[in-house]
């Protein structure tokens, strides 16, 4: 399906170094706050009291949620446990008060809202277990980014293995930068979309690489920024289909999903844009750079040329 063709390719190559440059210092940018500002962990990381309650009806969240923020506690987590009714509530830590006197106190807020209420169980999360989810978190970030490296270099050929892994890289850390620069909350949540992103990002640099490899078989005057160009070009109506159903439906997600789908579609609208951007731009690019020509896509053997412009097609090499 194509909404349009461009018939000229567009030579992107030709300002591949802008692409590079804008890329490099946005990537510095995001590596500094991460540094001097650092990320703004969740419960889940930290520790804190993890409660469930149950409502003799439906409960609102939002209306809990108020409840409890009244009280004073910032990245009060609240989400459905269950059935409508079950509630489980995620308190950061305070200092000088203790799990126990915490719940208490918000318990007797929300009794005070609704005297339905009723506290199934109270704990506290301690922060060795935060310390376990970073590590699990960190490990399949690298078992992740290691897949997708040989993956790639099997498929294709090494250039293009790390010019992805660089160009999706980027895209993680400029997540991690924007939520760092803006204390947003960082949870598991985010993480699962910081990993989404990451194999997102990887699907749109197969398509174009694919494409590539495609344009070294069949055109054999043009020269690698030409077949770079071809490449990107030809996938423009694609990418533009894709990747604009994808963004509306995240967007949506971050619109009408309420707090608890909030930052997780926040990372996903950051990272698909940041991924459009890097798959098609920064990774090609860094391939040019790496000095990505035929020999290293096209195995020997006898290859038609298919290019019909070419006087030589037909012929065998």
């Amino acid at each position: 399906m194509e909404f349009f063709k461009i018939k000229r390719d567009i030579p992107f190559m030709r300002h591949a170094l802008v692409f590079n440059l804008v890329s490099f210092v946005t990537f510095l940018a995001a590596v500094f706050f991460l540094f001097s500002r650092g990320l703004h962990l969740s419960v889940e990381f930290t520790g804190g009291t993890l409660m469930e309650v149950s409502y003799s009806q439906p409960a609102d969240l939002n209306a809990v949620r108020n409840t409890v923020s009244a009280l004073g506690l910032a990245d009060v987590q609240v989400q459905n446990f269950g059935t409508a009714r079950d509630l489980l509530i995620r308190l950061p830590v305070q200092k000088g008060v203790s799990s126990a006197q915490q719940s208490e106190r918000v318990m007797t807020a929300l009794k005070t809202a609704d005297a339905s209420v009723v506290m199934r169980r109270s704990e506290f999360v301690g922060p060795q277990v935060g310390d376990e989810l970073a590590t699990d978190g960190l490990k399949a970030l690298a078992c992740v980014v290691a897949g997708i490296m040989l993956y790639l270099a099997i498929r294709f050929e090494w250039k293009f293995a790390v010019a992805a892994i660089i160009a999706n890289l980027h895209d993680v850390i400029i997540i991690l930068g924007f939520f760092a620069f803006f204390q947003w909350e960082f949870s598991l949540p985010v993480l699962a979309a910081v990993l989404a992103v990451l194999g997102y990002s990887v699907n749109e640099s197969v398509v174009i690489f694919d494409r590539i490899r495609e344009n070294f078989r069949r055109y054999r005057k043009m020269n690698s920024h030409e077949i770079i160009d071809s490449a990107i070009t030809s996938t423009i109506s694609r990418t533009i289909i894709t990747h604009g159903c994808t963004q509306l439906m995240v967007l949506s997600m971050l619109l009408f999903g309420g707090a608890t789908l909030h930052y997780f579609a926040l990372a996903l609208t950051i990272g698909i844009l940041f991924g459009i951007y890097s798959s098609v731009f920064v990774a090609a690019a860094i391939a040019m750079w790496l000095g990505i020509q035929r020999e290293d896509l096209i195995k020997s053997g006898t290859q038609k040329i298919e290019d019909p412009n070419d006087p030589n097609a037909g012929a065998t090499v």
